[in-house]
């Protein structure tokens, strides 16, 4: 196509966008769901992420579209729309047939933005999906840009003998209050909301029982590399720099979590042990029992976010005859280095992502390496599967990231789980000859829940797939040795007997049996009344929303806050969002 082609299809859209959003915005004005229908193709997808109704949530189709807008817009009030001159519109009408664009607008307690695809629909431009987002609390918005400090020597009252240094240490001391928040990990999670908390006013202060911020990664197997692109993993206002890896090895990303947390000026405890809790729901306030290395801390916040991760409840069945084991054997999570393998033999019991990584790490380092497969995996390669995943979004010269977590947040869950059943297939065409090895070494494999491939796995569960970086080729070329379709029942003193009788000698078994549920954390750390009232973690919903992250969770003052660092770069916002105005009165708690 020539750019002149191309600059008038680009002019056309822009018109056209324009002309839909002043339709939508001046229906939306009017509070009439039925002016607003008129807008919107009969199978729109509109997910609403705070703006109108204080919740996240999707919904489908001109019913439950209506029934949303008949429930909020009176309240919400929604006014003065406005083209996002920023970015776009992007995915002209010349390339699909469809057109992304993004707009502003305002509610009486919020800013907020949206993002719209329109298709031509009987020859009228109607929105195909939407996405309404609160970006800031009027009277609370995030210090940054026009807002940010003026730095500690322009404060009222401020001497040359206390300098930034000396109020930083103060404000992480927590000697003369207690914080309004507290956040339990200092993961990606965590760091996330509390620099989102922080800069939107709210003090909060993280706990973490590692020795250092970033142990979560740092501590993990030696050769573990990030998967994600570093396009969609930056953090919340401060991206890699551009010389950074594509993917990223997990010290050198606990590193960086480590100079993010000094970079946002956030509180941080590490070797913080939190013993024991209590909510008191009179107050509205949590009691939480701390050892630190200086003693132990009383502290009363108002909310607490726990941000341990998926992968912080070992999933560890109970196998008879373990301690009569003459070997070693530990969780996946206890695996550092196969280097003290070396010429040894390894049976790793698992066959999903940390299963195959500890599988070639002893392989390269000279074990003799069994792998175990009971159920089928998903697999699919890093080559061809990481960029299908991620789309054109998320890679370089891509769109801005505020933009591309727009895009990203204003496809809904149930929507991106349509998208990925195509998406597996052609992955899987690509992937062909990968595949075929595995089948042909007899390598248990499925397509996902529901042909969804790896995206139904994360959602569902956080794991059942292997993203592969070398091991299928050990495996389908018998280097590493596979046995399967069946599970270990018990351990003899000289390795393990199978379910079906089969007999393997070890000298070490790693047993990659994974993680329990999050709610489960939250058991461990806050008790039975806490986890009880809370859903689990991950899953769909029937309002196509994740279960229990990044909302209320049904126990009061409690938050969960976790998943990948694209999740949590876009969601932490909004969790953040609902707490300050709980905590400030803007709705009630």
């Amino acid at each position: 196509m020539s750019v002149q082609m191309t600059e008038v299809a680009a002019g056309h859209a822009e018109r056209a966008f324009a002309s839909w959003l002043h339709d939508h915005a001046t229906a939306m004005e009017s509070g009439s769901a039925g002016a607003v229908l008129e807008t919107l193709d009969k199978n729109c997808w509109w997910r609403d992420l705070l703006a109108l109704t204080w919740n996240l949530g999707t919904s489908h189709g001109h019913g439950p579209i209506a029934e949303l807008l008949n429930q909020h817009l009176a309240t919400a009030r929604p006014a003065s729309f406005a083209i996002d001159t920023g970015f776009g519109p992007v995915d002209a009408i010349d390339d699909n047939g469809t057109i992304t664009g993004f707009f502003l607008f305002e509610t009486p307690s919020a800013w907020c933005r949206g993002v719209a695809t329109l298709a031509e629909v009987d020859g009228a431009w109607r929105a195909i999906s939407m996405m309404t987002g609160m970006e800031d609390l009027k009277g609370h918005e995030r210090a940054i840009g026009t807002r940010r400090p003026v730095g500690p020597r322009h404060l009222p009252g401020a001497r040359s003998s206390h300098n930034w240094k000396d109020q930083r240490a103060e404000k992480v001391a927590y000697r003369d209050r207690d914080p309004e928040t507290v956040v339990i990990g200092a993961g990606q999670g965590g760091l996330a909301v509390a620099a989102n908390l922080g800069l939107m006013g709210v003090d909060t202060l993280v706990i973490e029982r590692s020795e250092r911020v970033g142990d979560g990664w740092r501590k993990r197997y030696h050769s573990l590399v990030l998967h994600d692109p570093v396009w969609a993993d930056h953090l919340p206002y401060l991206p890699f720099p551009s010389s950074w890896p594509i993917y990223s090895a997990k010290d050198k990303i606990a590193d960086w979590f480590e100079f993010y947390a000094e970079a946002m000026e956030l509180n941080v405890w590490t070797q913080a042990d939190m013993y024991e809790s209590s909510y008191d729901a009179a107050a509205g306030r949590w009691t939480l029992k701390i050892r630190t290395p200086e003693g132990e801390r009383v502290i009363h916040p108002q909310d607490v976010i726990l941000a341990t991760g998926a992968a912080a409840e070992v999933n560890l069945p109970e196998f008879p005859h373990r301690e009569a084991f003459g070997g070693v054997s530990y969780h996946s999570s206890g695996h550092s280095s196969g280097g003290d393998w070396a010429g040894r033999k390894a049976v790793v019991i698992g066959a999903c992502n940390s299963a195959h990584d500890i599988a070639q790490d002893l392989y390269e380092s000279g074990a003799a390496v069994t792998m175990v497969q009971r159920s089928s995996t998903y697999i699919m390669s890093q080559e061809f599967g990481i960029p299908a995943l991620f789309g054109a979004n998320f890679v370089e010269g891509g769109p801005p990231t505020e933009y591309a977590d727009l895009m990203a947040s204003g496809t809904p869950w149930p929507r991106v789980l349509e998208l990925a059943v195509e998406g597996t297939k052609a992955t899987a065409a690509l992937d062909a000859d990968l595949l075929a090895s595995l089948d042909a070494v007899g390598f248990k494999r499925n397509d996902g829940p529901g042909g969804t491939g790896l995206m139904g796995y994360a959602l569902a569960r956080g794991g059942g797939y292997y993203i592969d970086v070398g091991c299928s080729r050990l495996i389908a070329e018998r280097k590493i040795h596979l046995v399967q379709g069946s599970g270990l029942a018990e351990f003899t003193e000289s390795g393990v007997r199978l379910e079906d009788g089969r007999e393997l000698e070890a000298d070490l078994v790693v047993l990659a049996t994974g993680y329990k549920n999050m709610r489960e954390t939250a058991r461990r750390v806050l008790g039975d009344e806490v986890a009880d009232a809370c859903p689990d973690v991950l899953g769909i919903g029937a309002d196509g929303e994740i279960g229990g992250l990044y909302r209320p969770t049904g126990a009061p003052g409690f938050w969960f806050m976790g998943g990948p660092l694209a999740w949590v770069r876009i969601y932490s916002k909004h969790l953040a969002l609902q707490i300050v105005a709980r905590q400030k009165g803007v709705i009630p708690r």
